[in-house]
């Protein structure tokens, strides 16, 4: 649809490398993004509960340890001083001691195993979410992201969310236990020296503070740069061809470095603040044990303490520091994981294409008198069936193909109209041209007829209903589409040409192939029609994946067939090929041809002009040839489209 992406500018100008983009700092609303994660974790609340009870008491347990190393240190202190040789008390403390910490050991064990059924649960169940609610978006969503970006949502996003919840929440809740736990032992064993700790507390919540502080935001805008990243890679992958074809290898480059030059330095940003924070705690503790070890030792040998309660004092100081660390760089995570979830929510809570009709198509069969009834089964005759609720009736109309606009106006973006005042009709049966330069509103006009997008002024009738009217699914159901770019799927080439219509046979498939004049070919392939496509059919030429594309509309039966380009990429001797084929495909139905190739639109009932979203003129090959007027002049080369 280049004409539709001409027209329509994007949410924000990306420029070559996407300048235009600014970082989001940090999630909004924290408070909302968390609470909205909590409701995912609900499913899970019985193994959360496991969870957050191994924690604790897996955390309990080496603080528990560790006070048991007190008893441990005085009984051999007693032994020394005493001489005894009776080791029963020392081998039962240690064996208690042994015990408690295999204790927590396993239920460590337990909590990770429990938390990472979780994590992918969840992370199953939002990709679920993001993946159906993404087939719901209209496509003025789509012609605003690049591919990259929404892929960045479902892999980048969704990984940082998985590893906060499996890791980053378990370890946070044992950071906090281990802290608390470990602080009322000191209260316990020494009040002098807890004091101390106090202070030395108060030094590393400022440095965590201002150092975690930064290091959150920087890490909230990494995330934003690899979406950005991963869209111009995705870009720049699928358009190589392009690429190398105009030279622009340097300036992809360029655009590629200045990209990933933001990266790093958002990337390099994050990533000191984060790691600086380790060394520079690490050093305060060290300065803390030092003038704990001190300042207890004082206390030793004034008859305050014991050798055991300092020992343990000692190790409670080492253990202290390090939890809290770990709770800031788990901040860190989180804060990641939140933006990332923002990320998700956001393509969540995108606005589904809004469906009010109430016009369902039918099978349905005819009598001798031309009245319609409603059938079960498929009879070949399709009806719009119109419920008019208030006389409480129904009504059936057959579905023959007359399309008319009236009098519609359209833009994609406000203040620049794409289509103005455009009316003409195509009655049942007529190939109507769509001729005009790129920008004219040609595939505009397709758009609309398939309810793309709604028009705000005008109305556009199908078989003389308002399409407002029909269900999007029904409407586009009787439309058949071949648009210039070719869009294949992974599996074989009957999959691909039975993806028009799911139930088709495959003597329906290989004779809509033969019908496109892809017979031949798809009979030269290694496994013919059991051929497997790969990376959008690489591995067939641009003109042979069109042909595919014909034959899967012509596999759907339509009444109403577009087909934008439809033979652009098929050499004119294929096209001279093809077109008996073509033309008995759409006999009986209205067709819409947008071409530059004048010569393919002779034979069309008749021929539209646009020019700046209006048509300026209508009539047959003859008659407009014989106006001398845009038509002619295009025709004989005075003028060539643009």
């Amino acid at each position: 649809m280049a004409e539709q992406k001409t027209q329509q500018a994007a949410p924000a100008p990306r420029g070559p490398v996407g300048k235009g983009r600014r970082s989001m700092a940090k999630p909004k609303d924290f408070r909302k993004i968390f609470s909205r994660l909590i409701s995912y974790l609900k499913p899970w609340r019985g193994k959360l509960i496991v969870v957050v009870v191994s924690v604790l008491l897996s955390a309990s347990a080496n603080v528990a340890g560790t006070f048991l190393l007190r008893s441990v240190i005085n009984t051999i202190a007693d032994l020394v001083r005493t001489n005894s040789r009776d080791f029963t008390p020392l081998v039962q403390s240690i064996s208690l001691m042994a015990g408690i910490y295999l204790a927590g050991a396993a239920l460590a064990y337990l909590y990770n195993r429990l938390m990472l059924v979780v994590s992918t649960g969840v992370m199953h169940k939002l990709r679920c979410e993001m993946f159906s609610h993404m087939q719901t978006l209209p496509l003025r969503f789509f012609d605003g992201h690049t591919h990259g970006e929404v892929m960045s949502r479902f892999t980048n996003d969704t990984d940082t969310l998985r590893e906060m919840i499996s890791q980053g929440f378990p370890q946070f809740v044992s950071s906090v236990t281990t802290v608390v736990g470990i602080f009322i032992m000191m209260c316990v064993l020494s009040w002098q020296l807890t004091v101390l700790v106090l202070a030395m507390l108060a030094i590393m919540f400022f440095v965590l503070k201002k150092v975690g502080g930064r290091s959150a935001r920087y890490f909230a805008k990494q995330q934003e740069c690899i979406g950005e990243l991963t869209g111009y890679i995705e870009e720049m992958t699928d358009g190589q061809r392009v690429v190398k074809v105009f030279c622009r290898e340097e300036e992809c480059q360029k655009g590629f470095d200045e990209v990933n030059e933001r990266m790093r330095q958002v990337s390099t940003s994050a990533n000191t603040y984060a790691n600086i924070l380790m060394p520079i705690m690490g050093n305060l503790s060290y300065a803390h044990f030092a003038l704990t070890a001190s300042i207890g030792g004082i206390l030793l040998f004034s008859g305050v303490l014991d050798v055991g309660t300092l020992a343990a004092f000692l190790q409670y100081t080492r253990n202290f520091t390090n939890p809290i660390t770990q709770m800031s760089q788990q901040m860190n995570a989180i804060f990641a994981a939140l933006a990332g979830a923002e990320r998700i929510f956001g393509l969540l809570d995108e606005e589904s294409e809004t469906d009010d009709g109430y016009v369902t198509l039918v099978n349905a069969k005819e009598d001798e008198n031309g009245n319609l009834t409603e059938c079960a089964h498929h009879t070949g005759v399709w009806a719009w069936k119109h419920p008019h609720t208030e006389e409480g009736t129904v009504t059936y109309t057959k579905l023959s193909g007359d399309v008319r606009f009236f009098d519609v106006d359209f833009s994609y973006v406000p203040e620049k109209p794409v289509l103005k005042h455009v009316s003409f009709y195509a009655k049942p049966g007529q190939k109507i041209a769509l001729v005009g330069s790129t920008g004219a509103g040609k595939t505009t006009i397709t758009n609309l007829i398939n309810r793309f997008y709604d028009v705000p002024g005008g109305k556009i009738r199908f078989d003389g209903i308002n399409i407002n009217k029909m269900k999007k699914a029904d409407l586009r159901r009787s439309l058949g589409m071949v648009l210039q770019d070719t869009h294949l799927f992974s599996g074989t080439i009957l999959d691909n040409i039975r993806y028009g219509r799911l139930d088709a046979t495959d003597e329906e498939c290989i004779a809509a192939s033969r019908l496109a004049n892809a017979d031949s070919f798809i009979k030269h392939l290694p496994d013919g029609y059991e051929t497997v496509l790969s990376g959008d059919g690489s591995n067939l030429s641009q003109g042979q994946r069109q042909l595919l594309a014909i034959a899967r509309a012509a596999v759907a039966d339509p009444p109403v067939l577009i087909l934008d380009e439809a033979t652009s990429s098929i050499d004119t001797r294929t096209e001279a090929l093809i077109e008996k084929g073509m033309d008995t495909l759409m006999q009986g139905r209205t067709v819409f041809v947008i071409a530059h190739r004048l010569s393919t639109v002779r034979n069309a009932d008749a021929i539209m002009v646009l020019e700046h979203g209006e048509i300026i003129e209508r009539g047959s090959h003859e008659e407009l040839i014989a106006q001398k007027g845009k038509y002619y002049n295009l025709y004989t080369g005075m003028f060539e489209l643009e």
